[in-house]
Parts: structure tokens; C-alpha cells; sequence
């Protein structure tokens, strides 16, 4: 599932509408924090694995309390675990885990994919869409996960914007698959990951509202029992 684009809001002070411009502190943990991120997508990071604040605080050039900011962020999208008097890590799922994700991640693809085939419009929306498609299809036979992840997020928040639905926007934040991009990056599923999002888009183009709730749940449950068979086959 996707990562959304971090919003700049209003301030009231402001002279002619601008935006305002975001606060050292804030920029600093922003930095971590898409930097962990970004670490999880090229594996440069890797479930399990132990994140300590004075290192991250030298690689990106902050403070510690931005990296421990970060790591609050980081938490409650399920990406770090923290515990007392212990560094930060990686989430490391387990089965039961990555199938409760999964669940949540399941209704939340359905009822994306099914508001946005009920407000895309050509016009709007057609050129943006279809970019998506076409970066997919420049790496389609390429085993580089990384690119794939990238596209993948541009994919979903291409979904969200043509949705417009906010509140859907805000509990996508909430769901924490970026640990199973992490931990699942096969090629084969990236395959089954790819035929789902050409049928999602041919539903949306569509205007299906029927057809796309219906594969927009069926290509995370796709997804799902792929998962389980690795794991029965390495267990």
C-alpha cells in the first residue's frame, strides 16, 4: 500500500495565501523519517534490524530528537517497533501479523479502487493515470524492486487524489504494509502485483464502481495467499 504526500496547510498570518514554510524541527524528523522509508524500498533496511539514534542522527545531520520524532511517526504506521530501554527496530511480521494487515488492507483496496472509478473523469485525470501505467511498463520484465516500490506509491496516491476522499487518504497513513513490501519483494509476486493494478486501472477508466470494489479486493487476497503458500513451503 501507498505512502500520501505530506500536506503544507494555510496559516492565518500569511500574506496572500501563501503557505507556510515548514519549521527546522519539522523538516529535520520529515527527513528521517522519509529516509527510513526510502531505506525499507532499497533494501538498505531490512525487517528485524536495530535503528540507533546517534547513528541516524550522523547520517541525516539532525538532532536526536528529531530521529526520535521520527521513530514516533515511524511507529504508529507500523513500520518501527518501540520498546523501553531498547533501540528502535524494523517490524519483523510474522504470519498472523502480515494476514491482520492484509484484512484491513483488503477493504481499504476495495473501497479506494471503488471511489475512484466513481469520480475519474479523462479530463482531469487520464494523462496522470496513464504515466502511471507507462513507468510500470518500462521495468515490467526488470528485477529491480526499489523502482517497482516507487511506482507502486504513485500508483495508490494516483488513486487517493482521484478519489478525494481524505479520510480515506488519512487511514491509508494508517496501514502498515510497508514492512510487507519490505519483507515480500519476490519477482513472482511483483508480477501478481502488477496484473492487479492493470485491472484496477481498466475498472476505474471505466467508471466500474461494481467491478473495481470487487478487484480491488481480490488483488490484496491474491497477494495474501501467495504469502501464506511461502510461507508453508519454508516452514
Amino acid at each position: 500500500m501507498p505512502r500520501a504526500s505530506e500536506l503544507t496547510t494555510k496559516t492565518s498570518g500569511s500574506k496572500g495565501g501563501k503557505q507556510a514554510a515548514p519549521k527546522p524541527a519539522a523538516a529535520a524528523s520529515q527527513r528521517v523519517y522519509l529516509g527510513i522509508l526510502q531505506g525499507l524500498e532499497q533494501n538498505r533496511l531490512v525487517p528485524g534490524q536495530r535503528l540507533i539514534e546517534t547513528e541516524l542522527a550522523i547520517e541525516f545531520g539532525v538532532g536526536r530528537n528529531a530521529v526520535r520524532e521520527a521513530m514516533q511517526r515511524l511507529s504508529v504506521r507500523g513500520v518501527v517497533d518501540l520498546k523501553p530501554n531498547q533501540s528502535a527496530s524494523i517490524r519483523k511480521l510474522d504470519l498472523q501479523e502480515t494476514i491482520e494487515i492484509l484484512e484491513v488492507a483488503t477493504e481499504l483496496t476495495s473501497l479506494t479502487v471503488k471511489v475512484a472509478a466513481s469520480k475519474y473523469d479523462e479530463k482531469r485525470h487520464g494523462k496522470a493515470f496513464r504515466a502511471v501505467m507507462d513507468r510500470f511498463a518500462e521495468f515490467e520484465d526488470m528485477r529491480q524492486p526499489s523502482e517497482f516500490s516507487r511506482t507502486r506509491r504513485q500508483f495508490y496516491r494516483t488513486l487517493l487524489s482521484i478519489g478525494e476522499n481524505r479520510e480515506l487518504q488519512r487511514l491509508f497513513l494508517a496501514v502498515g504494509v510497508h514492512v510487507i513490501y519490505s519483507q515480500h519483494q519476490s519477482y513472482e509476486l511483483q508480477q501478481i502485483r502488477l496484473q492487479a493494478f492493470r485491472e484496477i486501472y481498466a475498472a476505474v477508466c471505466a467508471n466500474d464502481t461494481k467491478a473495481g470494489a470487487i478487484i480491488g479486493r481480490q488483488s490484496v487476497e491474491r497477494e495474501r495467499d501467495f504469502i501464506v503458500r511461502q510461507y508453508a513451503a519454508a516452514n
